[in-house]
């Protein structure tokens, strides 16, 4: 299961660099994961100041 980005995205950009599979870009109201690439490691979720990661039910 992927990781997807909520409305709590405060757009920090900590999530971004620290992805190991560079899935995370800045969009236009919040950060985006594209969902192709991501590898569900929870690195993002980790870092995020205001839980915005969450990971997805398929």
């Amino acid at each position: 299961m992927a990781y997807s980005i909520n409305e709590n995205c405060i757009s920090c950009g900590a999530c971004a660099p620290e992805c190991p599979v560079s899935c995370i870009s800045e969009g236009d109201e919040r950060y985006v994961i594209n969902k192709d690439e991501c590898i569900s490691c929870g690195t993002c979720a980790s870092v995020c100041p205001v839980s915005a990661p969450n990971e997805e039910n398929e």
